[in-house]
């Protein structure tokens, strides 16, 4: 379900909550599906319930998933969200592509590069 790279320089709560917006994003999740338990899924992922906690708060706050009192976390629709995350990873990717077009490269291989060539 989720995969924690202890080696990766982001916290723990933020690789939770960015594999469980992938999930929710590419429709493993989808809308109204309910989440695990924040214990339940601290204990699948061996990591403290406060992490998790953090994680689910985030998501909540973004408006990619919903507590309802009593009866769990569920998926929310996900229209809106997603195109705020969109916006927040074009600021990320616009300065990459300034420097790689400062350092030659052509439009055809950036869509060679989009397209999944020279791994």
């Amino acid at each position: 379900m989720i995969h924690l790279d202890y080696r990766d320089a982001r916290p723990i709560y933020e690789q939770v909550k960015d594999g469980l917006r992938k999930l929710m994003v590419t429709g493993i999740l989808r809308v109204g599906d309910k989440l695990p338990s924040v214990r339940a899924l601290a204990v699948e992922l061996a990591i403290n319930p406060n992490t998790i906690q953090r994680a689910y708060s985030q998501l909540e706050a973004e408006g990619y998933i919903v507590s309802v009192s009593g009866k769990g976390t569920f998926v929310a629709e996900l229209e809106h969200q997603n195109d705020q995350r969109r916006a927040e990873l074009e600021e990320k990717v616009r300065p990459l592509c300034d420097e790689l077009r400062s350092l030659g490269m052509t439009a055809e291989e950036w869509v060679q590069l989009w397209e999944g060539g020279n791994k």
